[in-house]
């Protein structure tokens, strides 16, 4: 077992800033088009100096990345593009020797079609040991012609296959990514075993895809609109797969991080008792609007679904999945929703940074943990991508209305006069890059006092080095209606203006940071957060 780390308490995770690395696009170590761990490892001192607590890595695995690599082939084994194991644990040790840990991603609903298990199912045919660990069934109709129930598609489209032999296997993402059968033991041995696996190799957490999904009703019956919960979301069997896995976490000394998008806060709340996951993504706040209001009643609503079973909230403004934050806050529409997504959307990228930057530094002062993706840092904004590379299976099985989420995952801009910014030598990044992206390169933003990176760099810095931040308590402070202000521990003071006109900050004794520059007479500018020491 690898040793803890020296810098942090065994409840680090309660108030961490968790960066996500999308290991296709966040640096080529050798140099064929495609980021890997060692693209990853040479970039560690940067991660050390914008002074993040841990790194969470999207799936690294052997995949056929036909959905990004959320298709695991093998999770003992590190795709080729990638890398080996042995950098992966490399990678896992010096990132230690920096302070920082590792997170590592698990896809437990689904394996790709070209996994070994899947592959000897196909082989094996109908009624065999081998299809017993997925969800097999002959379907409807005469002569078997029709799916055996009508579950929607997570990425639109149908979520049942017909194999040659006549059965049909489920699938609620892509065809390539058949759903596992949760009610199997062997399918639960196996996955205890992977984290097993992982945390000896010296890993802090794991984040759990999908984590609402894993556990479907057996008799796969019909999904009736407004019946909650769905017969494939929210089982009440799946508690006793993360109380297992908990165990597990705790010889470690890990901790889970669920991907649990559920409307309902108390049932939501099950996820995070004492003896399951330790915190889950907060999804509520990704996808609220610019809007004081709506983010109001967010931050509160979180902390109430948090509060009976004493677990850290969790802020997140964007991840791979997500329109970047600059980009949605620059629209008319300022929320998320992937049923709304359109090629051509306008947006102001001015307004946007503008609204990026305050978002920030409210998401930093907020009690709880934050979650910063790959580029937000550089203020990156969703990028165009040209129809014939985008490779995302949402855009194709959308019948091409959805552009997908390929413009999340452009690699990343590190130095703005050299070949693909600096991402790797000279060959062509997997995705292209936008031809004005030399402004957000780390070296350029670097040498700016005013960019973006050097205000998340000096965000972080003040929220690992002053009292007030963090998990801890949280109180509003009156308020006109467009404006966010509220009070933390030791005097710490967060406001932000949301309304069209400066407002005068409340008094104190001086100021931390703030977004933007002030308004004449100190005023808070529209748009803008400080903090304050009061």
């Amino acid at each position: 077992m690898a040793a803890p780390l020296p810098n942090r308490n065994a409840d680090w995770w309660r108030d961490a800033v968790i960066y996500q690395v999308y290991p296709r696009s966040f640096a080529d170590g050798d140099g064929d088009g495609t980021g890997d761990l060692a693209g990853v490892r040479g970039r560690l001192s940067y991660l050390a100096e914008l002074g993040v607590d841990a790194v969470w890595f999207t799936p690294w695995y052997l995949s056929p990345l036909v959905d990004g690599g959320y298709d695991v082939a093998d999770y003992r084994t590190i795709d080729p593009a990638f890398g080996t194991l042995g950098e992966a644990e490399k990678l896992i040790a010096e990132a230690r020797e920096l302070g920082i840990r590792t997170i590592v991603d698990i896809v437990p609903n689904h394996v790709s079609d070209q996994h070994a298990w899947f592959r000897a199912a196909l082989a094996a045919g109908p009624g065999s040991p081998e299809r017993e660990l997925f969800h097999f069934r002959p379907g409807r109709g005469e002569r078997g012609e029709l799916p055996p129930n009508d579950w929607p598609s997570q990425f639109s489209g149908t979520t049942w296959t017909r194999v040659p032999d006549g059965e049909w296997y489920l699938h609620l993402f892509t065809p390539e990514q058949p759903d596992l059968n949760w009610d199997h033991p062997a399918v639960r041995k196996e996955h205890e075993d992977i984290l097993r696996f992982w945390f000896e190799r010296g890993v802090a957490g794991v984040r759990i895809d999908s984590a609402a999904l894993l556990v479907k009703d057996p008799e796969l019956p019909d999904y009736v609109e407004g019946v909650d919960p769905a017969p494939f979301i929210d089982q009440d069997a799946l508690h006793d797969v993360y109380r297992a896995w908990r165990a597990i976490a705790d010889e470690y000394g890990g901790v889970f991080v669920g991907e649990v998008w559920l409307p309902d806060a108390e049932r939501f709340a099950r996820y995070l008792r004492p003896d399951e996951l330790h915190t889950a993504f907060n999804f509520n706040f990704l996808t609220c609007p610019w809007e004081a209001d709506r983010l109001r009643r967010s931050v509160d609503d979180t902390l109430a679904e948090h509060a009976p079973v004493g677990a850290p909230a969790t802020w997140v403004l964007c991840n791979h999945d997500v329109t970047r934050t600059v980009t949605r806050y620059g629209r008319a529409d300022t929320g998320f929703d992937f049923a709304a997504k359109r090629f051509g959307t306008p947006t102001d990228l001015g307004l946007g940074t503008r609204r990026a930057r305050a978002a920030a530094l409210l998401s930093l002062a907020l009690p709880g943990s934050v979650y910063l993706y790959q580029g937000e840092e550089l203020g990156l904004p969703e990028a165009d991508i040209p129809l014939d590379r985008i490779q995302d299976p949402m855009h194709s099985r959308s019948g091409g209305v959805d552009p997908g989420r390929d413009g999340c995952r452009v690699p990343l801009p590190w130095q703005a006069d050299a070949p693909s910014y600096g991402f790797g030598a000279e060959a062509e990044p997997w995705l292209p890059q936008p031809a004005d992206w030399a402004r957000f390169a780390v070296d350029r933003q670097r040498a700016d006092p005013d960019s973006m990176l050097r205000l998340y760099r000096e965000a972080l810095r003040l929220r690992r080095t002053e009292p007030g931040f963090g998990d801890g308590p949280f109180t509003w402070l009156d308020s006109q209606d467009d404006v966010l202000a509220f009070r933390r521990a030791e005097g710490l003071v967060c406001v932000v203006n949301l309304s069209g006109d400066p407002v005068a900050l409340p008094s104190h004794e001086r100021i931390l940071l703030a977004s933007g520059p002030l308004a004449d007479g100190g005023a808070l500018p529209a748009d803008t957060a400080v903090w304050l020491r009061t």
